[in-house]
């Protein structure tokens, strides 16, 4: 099959090393246009890109891939398949008739659960235990599209949405290549999705990193986890906006009746904070304009201490 491939993120580049290594025919990588990146905005290309380059394979870089420019480019190629992998622009109907076979792609969840932007930090900041890789046929609904194949990834208690999309990319990758056997022998089958079980998955805004210590130990826990690298969790401190990293969860502590937000106990193993149902340990911060750093080192630097109170404006408990 000629396969033309659509990725720019990261998250696409396991999945189209994959192909080559399988010796699947790429006519051609489409990617982003190169941005200005980096704080001496130095132009650069995309990570798939750098594959691509390495890989000595054909690479489009359209601005807009509906363009007329772009659906003759596309149809010159004459591609049995489309693979899309975290490209980056919303393809047109005219775009997705163009493969002989059909275009599929890659989503970092089990659909139907977690359509949209950000499936693998909402699985974190929801509390799944598992997450994991759907191929589909693309449509132009979002992500709504007859599964083909899925593959599921147990979510271990530490893991973070950054090493949640590692293991995520990888099982793609390697869920792509068994997919493009079936298709290839044209022995799969199409699996429409369950409307009623729909997910929504948004893109991540900078409030969904703000902490209500009101809620749950185990809420903001995995707000924490959920929110990496951006927006990253945070409070504030001293009027400063503080940032956290690390958490793990407490079991109450007997006879101790905390306003949300506390302080009760910081030293050597970390700094633990009440919140509306349980406690929680934080383990590494960073204060705004600071360095981020392990819990004992902030609490040396920054003379934190028991009583104080985390939130809007940092205060001490008087008891």
């Amino acid at each position: 099959m000629k396969i033309i491939f659509f990725g720019s993120a990261h998250f696409a580049v396991p999945s189209l090393e994959a192909l080559i290594k399988a010796e699947h025919e790429v006519v051609c990588v489409v990617t982003q246009p190169d941005k200005k990146k980096g704080r001496h905005l130095r132009v650069s290309g995309t990570d798939v890109k750098s594959t691509a380059l390495a890989a000595k394979l054909k690479i489009f870089q359209p601005e807009n891939i509906k363009s007329k420019e772009s659906v003759k480019f596309l149809k010159d190629m004459d591609a049995d398949l489309f693979v899309i992998v975290a490209y980056g622009q919303i393809f047109s109907q005219e775009v997705l008739d163009i493969p002989k076979i059909m275009p599929i792609n890659i989503h970092a969840s089990l659909l139907p659960r977690y359509r949209g932007a950000a499936p693998i930090n909402w699985a974190l900041i929801n509390g799944d235990k598992s997450s994991g890789v759907t191929i589909m046929f693309v449509t132009l609904k979002m992500d709504s599209g007859p599964v083909i194949m899925q593959k599921e990834i147990k979510i271990e208690d530490k893991d973070t949405s950054v090493t949640l999309e590692e293991k995520l990319r990888l099982a793609g990758a390697e869920l792509l290549v068994d997919a493009l056997k079936i298709i290839d022998s044209r022995s799969y089958r199409l699996v429409e999705q369950d409307e009623d079980k729909v997910i929504i998955a948004p893109k991540l805004k900078k409030e969904d990193g703000l902490i209500d210590w009101a809620t749950s130990a185990v809420d903001i826990h995995n707000q924490i986890r959920g929110v990496l690298p951006w927006p990253g969790a945070h409070t504030r401190y001293k009027g400063k906006i503080l940032k956290i990293f690390q958490s793990d969860i407490l079991p109450l502590f007997p006879n101790h009746k905390p306003v949300p937000g506390e302080v009760v106990r910081a030293n050597k193993d970390g700094i633990v904070v009440a919140s509306g149902r349980g406690f929680l340990n934080l383990k590494e911060l960073q204060l705004e304009a600071g360095k981020r750093m392990p819990a004992q080192s902030f609490i040396i630097g920054h003379k934190l201490k028991a009583g104080e109170i985390l939130g809007k404006e940092s205060i001490v408990r008087e008891v």
